[in-house]
């Protein structure tokens, strides 16, 4: 698989070189760290300077700046240039002659310093000699089967040593005492200090061109058999596997971790790392492939071009992005020679976190445990993407650039249940091997609130041991998630775990009264023994009998006692603890305030004597009314409470689905009450006055006229009398349409029996009954709508044949 690892970028057009002077052709190329030295044909060594530009968008150009040109008089192409930096010298082949030049104006050394009989030659890039003035210079002598070993100074050379093959050589290159030869039919390697030599492996120099390369200490890339990139060491072994080649490779090339080739149509790119392809340039006519101190430089006879290597890390994650893990991964570590080690660490963790989280995705759960460990991924990356699971206080906020283009765990599975299922199964498993890890330090909190989270969602039997062990769960997060997935017991151990046994109680009686009511039933639970359980702590029994009464409905009469009396106590005790009304008092008021209306089934009496002597006077009023003693209770509102609108809210509640004479008389005997006190009172006068101006329905306007005192204005009651004679009005023309519609009624009856009269029915000693089939001794029987006739006591009978059953008698006459 493809991956775009170089980029070609032209460096030094035709144009430049040669104008148009088509017979100039490129024959070899030198690169110093800016300085571009290019030998051509001609005898002519051109210098440029290369300048690298980088646009806003991050393109990366080169434009060539030409410094001089010199002409060497010899006629002859220059094969050859190697720069010796330190020495400020370029060594350049020409005629068989290495002759040392100036490498700023290309002149040569004034000593005439050179080597002569030289075939090809490469410099020792792993010098022996230990001095820094000079360079060690191997050539391939134009003697037969000899190898002659120099030192290069600035104005001078001296040889070293010469040493003989048993073949003639081709290709050389050195490392150290090491010379790594191809010969006429093999290549081998030569300790040239030893004069100890090792066979590689055969090779037939006249079919195809050897290549020689060194690519690291002690270590040599060379064209193979069959197409093979062959990597051998000095011991004369293979420590890589092949790469493979086309069988017409020209050069290669090294940038690590790649390897490049160059053929008659195309640059290839293969991995020194998996040995794989991974890229393919289109080139056509290119001779030249070259590497200068990481730069990759192409030339054919006419232009030279440089191989861009893109950053590394881009390269990694258009792997990752890809989903090539295992790719991203090698290419990953092969990077760590060419970066920082702290540098490449950060970089290395974060790339094992993304790699991670793609074998996740594609759900290879063991895969991706060992990446997240390797990466030392913070595990709360992982638990944002399951909805819910990190605590509402958590402060994580997600890696930026993230880890990986998921929101959350719906868009991973794509709502595929199954898949959900198994990843939240992986995340349990994860996070119960981490929370007792360094992995978990600073933030055990998060982790185990998760791990609860997703124990009580899957129902899995391993959530209690979690609670009565050392844990770290939140508290407000922890409660509510097994609260809302009905995990009493375990809510029970939370609040105890955590010091709160009072709360743990109250929780506990949760598994009583949440519990499905199917459960209950199967399980024969008696709620007497629960009650009796619980008689030790009053507010959970309270709980359970709000249970029984309130959501179970249960109709008896001890349970709805039970509960009005612990109410009641619970008032009275927190009454004698302090004098004001405490949000506690309030609500347990309303809800013995409730009870007492709505239910029917406790014993009124005994609630009644308890209250007595209380200031519960709303209580006892609602008490009077369930006995129908409503003067007393309408008393206490009035007088006692004076609070007039409880009292017209009492007439309403205690009416409630009775008759209109009922709910009138309740009225009647509120207004009574107002009125009994006589007229020094304005407060009831006001209450009286507004009662009847805000419930003129509700009253019998004659007899109110009969109670109120004669010095009531007219205009004071106006809206009373107003609603009065509405009402009255209204009552007046419904009773007369109902009148109408009763006879309209009656009129059709009459016209419909008229309707049945109308044909005479004949009756003659021949007709017979068609039930008893005996004929009529008398002008009295029942005529069926088919026509039939029936005794009068026969038709009674219910059981008649199957000829009369298909009619009803329903509309039948009587003669």
């Amino acid at each position: 698989m493809s991956v775009k690892a170089f980029k070609l970028v032209s460096a030094v057009e035709r144009e430049m070189l040669m104008g148009d002077k088509n017979y100039i052709n490129i024959e070899c190329i030198e690169c110093c760290g800016k300085n571009l030295y290019i030998g051509t044909n001609d005898c002519f060594i051109y210098h440029f300077l290369l300048d690298e530009k980088v646009s806003t968008a991050g393109k990366i150009t080169f434009a060539a700046t030409k410094q001089l040109h010199k002409y060497l008089g010899l006629k002859k192409p220059v094969s050859e240039l190697k720069a010796a930096s330190a020495l400020t010298r370029l060594l350049v082949l020409c005629d068989n002659t290495i002759t040392l030049v100036n490498m700023i104006n290309l002149e040569p050394v004034p000593t005439g310093a050179r080597i002569k009989g030289a075939v090809t030659f490469t410099l020792n890039e792993n010098p022996v000699s230990g001095d820094p003035f000079c360079v060690e210079v191997c050539i391939i002598s134009v003697k037969r089967r000899t190898i002659q070993m120099f030192l290069v100074f600035e104005d001078r050379v001296q040889i070293v040593k010469e040493v003989f093959t048993p073949e003639q050589p081709c290709a050389v290159a050195v490392d150290g005492y090491y010379l790594c030869l191809a010969l006429t039919t093999q290549y081998i390697i030569l300790n040239y200090n030893t004069g100890v030599s090792q066979d590689l492996f055969p090779y037939c120099s006249d079919e195809k061109r050897p290549i020689v390369k060194r690519i690291g200490r002690q270590e040599f890339l060379l064209a193979g058999p069959g197409g093979l990139g062959m990597f051998a060491t000095v011991d004369g072994i293979s420590q890589r596997a092949p790469v493979h080649w086309s069988e017409n490779v020209l050069g290669a090339a090294l940038c690590f971790p790649y390897v490049v080739a160059l053929d008659d149509e195309f640059i290839t790119v293969h991995s020194m790392l998996d040995q794989q392809q991974k890229q393919t340039l289109p080139f056509k006519e290119g001779h030249i492939l070259q590497d200068f101190e990481g730069k990759v430089i192409v030339a054919t006879n006419k232009g030279v071009y440089i191989l861009v290597p893109l950053p590394l890390e881009k390269q990694i994650q258009d792997l990752l992005a890809s989903h090539r893990v295992e790719e991203a991964l090698v290419l990953a570590k092969g990077a760590r020679r060419n970066i920082p080690k702290e540098k490449f660490q950060v970089m290395y963790k974060r790339i094992l976190q993304q790699a991670g989280f793609i074998q996740f995705a594609q759900l290879q759960f063991l895969e991706a445990k060992e990446l997240f460990r390797s990466g030392q991924l913070d595990v709360r990356e992982l638990i944002s993407l399951y909805p819910f699971l990190l605590p509402t206080s958590s402060s994580f906020i997600r890696s930026h650039p993230p880890l990986h283009e998921y929101a959350d765990l719906n868009q991973l599975t794509q709502g595929d249940q199954e898949k959900m299922a198994k990843c939240k199964r992986f995340l349990m498993s994860y996070l119960n091997e981490v929370r007792s890890t360094e992995v978990a330090n600073g933030y055990k909190e998060d982790i185990d609130t998760a791990l609860l989270k997703l124990y009580a969602e899957a129902n899995h039997e391993s959530l209690l041991d979690l609670l009565v062990s050392e844990n770290f769960c939140l508290l407000t997060d922890s409660a509510a998630w097994l609260e809302k997935h009905k995990k009493y017991f375990a809510l029970g151990l939370l609040y105890h775990y955590n010091g709160q046994d009072a709360a743990a109680l109250q929780v506990g009686v949760q598994i009583f009264t949440k519990r499905p009511l199917e459960e209950q039933e199967k399980n024969n639970i008696n709620p007497d023994d629960i009650v009796s359980c619980l008689n030790k702590y009053p507010k959970a029994r309270v709980k359970y009998l709000e249970h029984l009464v309130l959501e179970r409905k249960i109709q008896k009469e001890k349970y709805h006692t039970h509960l009005a009396v612990l109410y009641l106590e619970a008032i009275l005790q927190l009454k004698s603890v302090t004098t004001d009304n405490c949000t506690e008092t309030t609500e347990l008021v309303l809800k013995l305030r409730s009870l007492l209306q709505k239910s029917d089934l406790y014993r009124i009496r005994f609630i009644l004597d308890k209250i007595q002597g209380t200031d519960l006077h709303m209580e006892s009023a609602i008490l009077y009314g369930k006995l129908e003693e409503h003067e007393k209770a309408l008393h206490i509102l009035v007088h006692e409470l004076k609070d007039f609108h409880a009292a017209e809210d009492y007439c309403v509640w205690n009416s409630e689905n009775r008759d209109v004479q009922y709910r009138q008389r309740l009225f009647h005997l509120l207004l009574s009450v107002y009125l009994t006190a006589g007229t020094s009172d304005c407060a009831l006068v006001m209450a009286a006055v507004d009662l009847l101006n805000n419930h003129p329905a509700e009253f019998d306007a004659g007899l109110v006229l009969q109670v109120v005192p004669d010095s009531w204005s007219v205009q004071l009651l106006s809206p009373f009398l107003a609603g009065a004679v509405r009402q009255s009005i209204h009552t007046r023309r419904m009773t007369q349409v109902a009148l109408g519609l009763a006879q309209a009624e009656n009129l059709i009856y009459k016209h419909e029996k008229v309707k049945q009269k109308g044909a005479p029915i004949l009756l003659s000693d021949k007709k017979v009954c068609q039930v008893c089939q005996n004929p009529f001794c008398e002008p009295v029987f029942v005529r069926f709508p088919n026509g039939s006739m029936a005794h009068t006591h026969c038709a009674a009978n219910r059981h008649l044949n199957s000829n009369v059953t298909h009619h009803s008698p329903s509309s039948s006459n009587q003669t």
